[in-house]
Order: structure tokens, then C-alpha cells, then sequence
């Protein structure tokens, strides 16, 4: 990560600093939640920021953990989500928070914050006039994940991310979509907050209301977040699926067409189809297909070779996951769209 560098104090008044409430959507989050909250403690003035963490019905250790931490700062509140998803839990968040606060900054559980993300958000949103604020997004890993070493680095390559902003060389100023991280409560209430029937994409198809109803989305490349993947392949196939059903509904719901760079999974998942259907009769023509797992390999050979750790060749594993499982979602969320018509 860059050297980033530091913010001079902002200059604020008990009368002039803004009430901000720090939004953490949780749900079985036990591994993660305790260091993402700690991240975040007094990143601004006493008294005036509140954490609500929108527990989705958590079956582990997450609501002790969150407890037990409420029980020795009182900023720190726990809120049952009874719609479960990150949507339902903002919407809440919204509606519930104090009174008094006019930003809200969203949280993911998954993730850790540098010391001074709210402040940078904040001046962020308030110094660009902007209506949220979005951050570039660093994948990261534990030490011993092997799974997930390989899936952090599959994600953080333009192979696996297709050189989305926030993922890579993000640079402040204003953007189409990005990472969420702050938003003009008043805005967001506005133009009604995340679409709860969106488990998956709500990000981006809030972010198109947002700009037809004259939002500005501001990326604050000074205020990286990192951000822990999954650690299993079964779960970042159902990720990424539901990733690709999301996008296919944001595409429909706005009239929007896909990009070119996220119409390249679909080709590698015809491809890969087709190969396998033709193979009996043509086998030869059905090699052509291996091209495209031949890449994903090789560039996990040369990832293990450059860092110097044989764990890297599994993220040609995580890279065709995350491909066919998104793309698998966006042409099956399309399909059933045309079965209901």
C-alpha cells in the first residue's frame, strides 16, 4: 500500500463538526468484527459520532463479541437487522441513527480502516460538495489462509477485478461508482437508500439513481480500505454468482448495457461451454478452449514465481472462479428476466 500523506487536523467546533454514525452491517462476522470496530474507535471527536452495528441474525460469536464491546463505550451500539442483507441494515441505519447526524459512513465487517478513513470521508464528502464518497479497496489476507491468500491475490490483479477504480490506481475526483463509504444522510433518504431487493449490487445501482437525481460520488483515493476475501472457493463461487444476478438486474431495472471489459467472463464461459459440448465430436477444435484456463494458470505460475510462494498457483483457481461463477450469475439473471416476459 502507498504511504499516504498525513492529514492536517480539521478544524471543528462543538458547533461546527458534523454528528457522523458509522454503519456495520454484521452477519456471522465473529472472525472479523472486533478488529473492524477497534479500526474505527475514535477516528472522530467524542460526542459526536456514533457505531451502529445492523447484526443481521448472527448464529456465532459476533453479537457477544459486539456486547461485550458496547458494555465499555457507549458509542458503540447493536441493532438487530431484521432484513439480514447490507441494504436492509443501511436503510435501518438510516432511519434509526441519532438525530442530530447528517453522514452516515458505511462499514463493511470484512474489512479494516486506516486512522483517519472517517475524517478523510468526511472532508471528502463536505470540501467536494459531494453527495458520497467512495475509497479504493485493498484485498488482503491472513497470514496462514492459503485459500484465502490465493483468492486476495486473484482479486487484486486487473485479470480478476478487470481494472475497476477502486480495486486499482484509484485517483480522487469524481466517478460514476466505487466502494461505499460516506453519505449525505439527507441524500440518501432522499432518493430512498439501497434497493432492498438487492441482495448483491446494491452499490452500483444505487449509485445510477444517485446520478440521475444530480448526485456527485467523489473518490477519495487518499482513504484505502483493506478488505479480507473469502477463504473458501465454494463461497466465492456463490459470491461472485450472486454478484453477476446483481449486475444483470441493475442492467435491466436502468436500461443500461454491460461494459466490454465485464462481457469478457461471459465469452470465457460460452467458450468453456461450448468446448466441453463439442469435445466428443471435435476434439480438436474443443482445445481451442484452453486457452483461457491455460492463461489463468500461467499467470498464477508466474504470481508464485515472482512472490516466491508455490500457494499462488492456487489463485488460477480462484481467478476462473470468480469469472464463470460471475458471469454464470449475469446470463442466468438475464434468462429469467426473459422466461418471466
Amino acid at each position: 500500500m502507498n504511504m499516504i500523506a498525513p492529514l492536517p487536523a480539521l478544524a471543528t467546533t462543538p458547533d461546527t463538526t458534523p454528528f457522523v454514525s458509522i454503519v456495520i452491517p454484521a452477519l456471522n462476522e465473529a472472525r472479523y468484527i472486533a478488529a473492524c470496530i477497534t479500526s474505527l474507535i475514535g477516528q472522530w471527536p467524542e460526542g459526536a459520532y456514533e457505531i451502529l452495528v445492523l447484526d443481521g441474525g448472527s448464529v456465532d460469536a459476533t453479537i457477544g463479541i459486539v456486547a461485550e464491546l458496547s458494555a465499555s463505550n457507549s458509542a458503540i451500539v447493536l441493532q438487530s437487522n431484521p432484513g439480514r442483507i447490507q441494504s436492509s441494515a443501511m436503510n435501518l441505519a438510516a432511519r434509526i441513527a441519532a438525530p442530530q447526524a447528517t453522514i452516515l459512513i458505511r462499514a463493511d465487517a470484512h474489512a479494516l480502516y486506516p486512522v483517519d478513513f472517517v475524517q478523510r470521508c468526511v472532508r471528502a464528502l463536505l470540501d467536494n460538495g459531494a453527495t458520497s464518497v467512495v475509497v479504493p479497496m485493498h484485498t488482503s489476507a491472513r497470514p496462514k489462509g492459503l485459500w484465502q491468500q490465493a483468492i486476495a491475490a486473484a482479486q487484486s490483479s486487473r485479470l480478476g477485478n478487470g481494472g475497476a477504480a477502486h480495486r486499482v490506481g484509484a485517483r480522487s475526483g469524481f466517478v460514476g461508482h466505487g466502494h461505499h463509504a460516506a453519505f449525505d444522510r439527507a441524500f440518501f433518504c432522499g432518493i430512498h437508500g439501497y434497493d432492498e431487493t438487492f441482495t448483491h449490487n446494491e452499490d452500483a445501482e444505487l449509485d445510477v439513481r444517485a446520478i440521475a437525481a444530480g448526485g456527485k460520488i467523489w473518490m477519495c483515493a487518499e482513504a484505502p480500505v483493506v478488505y479480507y476475501p473469502r477463504d473458501r472457493l465454494d463461497d466465492l463461487a456463490r459470491q461472485y454468482f450472486r454478484h453477476g444476478a446483481g449486475r444483470a438486474r441493475t442492467l435491466r431495472k436502468h436500461h443500461l448495457s454491460p461494459r466490454p471489459r465485464q462481457m469478457i467472463p461471459v465469452l470465457a464461459l460460452f467458450g468453456c461451454t461450448a468446448g466441453v459440448a463439442i469435445a466428443p465430436f471435435a476434439p480438436a477444435m474443443a482445445s481451442a478452449v484452453l486457452l483461457y484456463p491455460t492463461t489463468c494458470l500461467a499467470w498464477a505460475l508466474v504470481e508464485a514465481l515472482r512472490r516466491r510462494d508455490p500457494r499462488m498457483i492456487a489463485a488460477g483457481a480462484a481467478l476462473m472462479t470468480m469469472h464463470l461463477a460471475w458471469a454464470s450469475g449475469l446470463v442466468i439473471g438475464f434468462a429469467r428476466k426473459s422466461s418471466r416476459q
